[in-house]
């Protein structure tokens, strides 16, 4: 066990703490003197039992502050950790939307790309029977022509 000497109201007092904790228990008797002595200098002398009270309720009140603040800060992380997942899910959703509609597009594109070349070669089909046509009409035409 460690021990740790502390000036408090004047007095010394040794109080014992487990080994490695006593820098952290001189910070603790550092911080209610302060709040002990600032309340003796805006109080007056009340008696020490009165102002061990006092300090003692302040404390508590700035414990339970200090809690209620973490509880808020709790529920506020919760609350947005929710809003998060709900923000995550809604993009995950958009995403697979849009995946989807990505997909329908690519496949609308390959059969307009299958409909333009199935298109082209009637096109190309009826050129050549176009041209077959009028080929045979003039044949046809010099024939008569040269029978005349």
């Amino acid at each position: 066990m460690g021990n740790v000497t502390i000036k408090f109201n004047n007095k010394e007092f040794i109080l014992s703490c487990e080994d490695g904790q006593e820098e952290h228990l001189e910070e603790l008797l550092i911080q209610i003197s302060q709040k002990f002595n600032n309340l003796k200098n805006d109080l007056g002398n009340l008696g020490e039992n009165k102002l061990l009270l006092i300090t003692a309720v302040k404390i508590m009140d700035e414990y339970y502050e200090t809690k209620k603040n973490v509880e808020q800060k709790k529920n506020e992380f919760k609350d947005l950790s929710n809003k998060f997942k709900e923000l995550k899910s809604l993009i995950y959703e958009y995403r697979d939307k849009k995946e989807d509609e990505i997909k329908k597009l690519n496949l609308n594109h390959e059969d307009f790309k299958i409909e333009i070349e199935n298109n082209q070669k009637k096109y190309e089909q009826l050129i050549d029977e176009a041209a077959d046509q009028i080929s045979n009409f003039v044949k046809k035409a010099k024939i008569d022509n040269l029978s005349q």
